[in-house]
């Protein structure tokens, strides 16, 4: 019986481990978009300022 608890307590800390695991990853992904955009935009002010 305590090793049934103990397995069911292993699989809801994996389940929640995933979780945590891809909010992690979605919110480094977005943060590699937002330094992307913010790369291109400034780079592409320079060169319109050399361009006129």
């Amino acid at each position: 019986m305590a090793q049934d608890a103990a397995i069911m307590a292993n699989d809801e800390d994996a389940k929640r481990r995933k979780w945590r695991n891809i909010a992690i990853a979605l919110v480094l992904a977005a943060m590699v978009v937002i330094f992307y955009v913010v790369t291109i935009v400034r780079i592409g002010g320079n060169i319109a300022e050399r361009a006129g």
